[in-house]
């Protein structure tokens, strides 16, 4: 059994987001994503991969594709494969967002 604490992973960085990988296999990928200020990623996108987002902490600005939705802690959405996704920082407090792609992102 492999496990982590998800709170060893939250750290910022003042110049950009920082993304670590909490757990990943051949079929999983999963990310924690910490924005703080006004830090955005995106747009990103993979053609064979479906996402989950949720939001751990914080509030974000989550656009996928055309559709755009203000988001807050224990939120989550689903990102179908081949679409653009876009997250920002939507308030004055940190944001931490996990994101959980299947199967792993290409290269």
């Amino acid at each position: 059994m492999q496990t982590k604490n998800v709170r060893d992973l939250v750290r910022f960085d003042e110049h950009e987001p920082t993304r670590s990988t909490l757990l990943e296999t051949e079929r999983l990928f999963s990310q924690v994503l910490c924005l703080d200020g006004s830090q955005r990623l995106g747009p990103i996108s993979d053609p064979a991969s479906d996402a989950l987002l949720i939001v751990l902490a914080g509030r974000v600005a989550t656009q996928i594709d055309k559709g755009r939705e203000r988001m807050g802690q224990w939120e989550s959405a689903l990102v179908p494969a081949g679409s653009q996704l876009s997250v920002a920082n939507a308030s004055d407090e940190p944001a931490v967002v996990l994101i959980v792609t299947a199967p792993p992102p290409v290269a």
